[in-house]
This record gives structure tokens, C-alpha cells and sequence, in this order.
């Protein structure tokens, strides 16, 4: 069974960081990325990255957040640092298998608030 479970949302204050972490099994994955979804907004690409490691950033949190992967673990994260209230989100993992050309997998979310 292909799971990819999110962890490490909560609440924190403005200026603030976070890691969030999602751990993957059931295949093998080539890119990943981190998506957010705000109340009543549409589900966004906040960053991403290749199975080489190259990385992309939405221009809103370019500077702040790091998104980076450890194959042997086969885990990614995302190092939110410097965080604002806009930033609050349901944020999601998504993972493009490596086997099934085409297919793409989700976590189920983990929430992240930013709040004084």
C-alpha cells in the first residue's frame, strides 16, 4: 500500500518555524513537492523537488522555507522559517511515483497555524 504520512504542523506564533516531515512507503518516488490549501482557496505548489535534488519555491516563500529529501529514509521535509499569518495552511505532501509513470500519490494533510 502507497502511504505518505505529513507530521509536524501546529500552531506558532509569527516569526517562528516549523519542519514539517513526510514520510513515504509502498514504491519508489521520483519528484516531491509540498502543497498548501488556505480556507476557501484553491490547493497551491508551495515547493518542490527532483530526485536530484533540485529544488523550486513559490516566490511567496522563497528566502523563508527549504524544502529538501532523504532517500535512504525516504523522507522529505520542509524547514519553514520566519513564518506570517498568510502562511497558514493545511499543507500536503504529494509524491510522483517513480514506477507508475504518471501516477501521484497525497498525504492527508497536516495543518499549520500562525498565530499570536
Amino acid at each position: 500500500q502507497v502511504q505518505l504520512v505529513e507530521s509536524g504542523g501546529g500552531l506558532v506564533q509569527p516569526g517562528g518555524s516549523l519542519r514539517l516531515s513526510c514520510a513515504a512507503s509502498g514504491t519508489m518516488f521520483s519528484g516531491m513537492a509540498w502543497y498548501r490549501q488556505a480556507p476557501g482557496k484553491e490547493r497551491d505548489l508551495v515547493a518542490s523537488i527532483t530526485s536530484g535534488s533540485r529544488t523550486n519555491y513559490v516566490d511567496s516563500v522563497k528566502g523563508r522555507f527549504t524544502i529538501s529529501r532523504d532517500n535512504a529514509k525516504k523522507t522529505v521535509y520542509l524547514q519553514m522559517n520566519s513564518l506570517k499569518p498568510e502562511d497558514t495552511a493545511v499543507y500536503y505532501c504529494k509524491g510522483d511515483s517513480a514506477v507508475y509513470i504518471g501516477k501521484s500519490y497525497w498525504g492527508q494533510g497536516t495543518q499549520v497555524t500562525v498565530s499570536s
